[in-house]
């Protein structure tokens, strides 16, 4: 089975915003994703939780995708969520399950 791959941020945004895009692959992605200090699948679960504070429904579905890469279980997903309803409010945990449920079914 072939992972689809998401097209990365210069392929994205660089014809209109060239800094943004390098500095989001370069620095982010590149070097701030490879930090060993974190684990992946811990950082997966740290960008899942803030995306899901901020209504950052949007960036979720790419995230939720990487963090299952990363070793995240569906049934951990679910569990951050949840817990984040707490912390973030229901709307955005209920967001966040609409979310999830489409990339669930699409991998």
């Amino acid at each position: 089975m072939t992972e689809k791959t998401q097209p990365g941020p210069r392929e994205m945004f660089g014809d209109i915003a060239p800094a943004l895009a390098g500095y989001s692959e370069d620095v982010l992605f590149g070097q701030e994703w490879k930090n060993p200090e974190l684990a992946p699948r811990d950082r997966s679960l740290v960008t899942v939780a803030s995306l899901i504070t901020s209504g950052s429904s949007e960036q979720l579905s790419y995230h939720l995708g990487l963090a299952r890469q990363n070793g995240v279980t569906e049934a951990e997903i679910v569990a951050t969520i949840t817990h984040m309803a707490f912390y973030a409010g229901w709307p955005k945990a209920m967001s966040a399950l609409t979310v999830a449920r489409e990339v669930f079914h699409t991998a």
